[in-house]
């Protein structure tokens, strides 16, 4: 996706939306200086252009038990672009982990797996990342705390 031209009212729009997802369209409109219906139409816009992806809630993992998180590093055997689109689709099929990114450097991806306690943890690698086909080695750091937790992305408002 290329990158889109956005106005002054777009990126208050957007903005909004990230910090305050459930505010009404009313409300919405009212903070960025427009009325609601092309404040609507505007949103409309944004989510046909790719630019809002979706909406959803922001759950604590620990209140459903899920006590912990791992950054796994993890390196393939080969990186034909076959290879790596296999390896993409088998992560997709694992609930555990919430994100993965493919990086340059010692490592070809990193997963950001959340388990409920460290044995899960150890069973999800050696039943399924382990012995996941084409990978290499495994890395593993365990989350200590969270030193800081942004969702969304920067919006320059001005």
């Amino acid at each position: 996706m290329s990158k889109v031209k956005l106005d002054r009212i777009d990126r208050k729009i957007l903005n909004d939306l990230q910090e305050r997802g459930r505010i009404t369209n009313v409300e919405l409109a009212k903070r960025a200086g427009i009325s609601a219906p092309p404040c609507l139409r505007r949103v409309r816009a944004l989510e046909d252009a790719g630019v809002i992806r979706g909406y959803h809630a922001d759950v604590n993992p620990i209140s459903l038990g899920y006590g912990v998180s791992v950054f796994a590093q993890v390196g393939l055997s080969s990186q034909s672009e076959i290879d790596l689109k296999k390896f993409e689709e088998l992560v997709n099929t694992w609930p555990m982990v919430l994100e993965c990114y493919m990086v340059s450097g010692e490592a070809d991806y990193i997963l950001k797996i959340v388990a409920e306690d460290w044995d899960s943890y150890q069973k999800f690698l050696t039943n399924h990342l382990m012995v996941a086909p084409n990978v290499s080695h495994i890395k593993s750091a365990l989350g200590i705390r969270i030193a800081k937790y942004r969702p969304g992305i920067m919006i320059d408002t001005k």
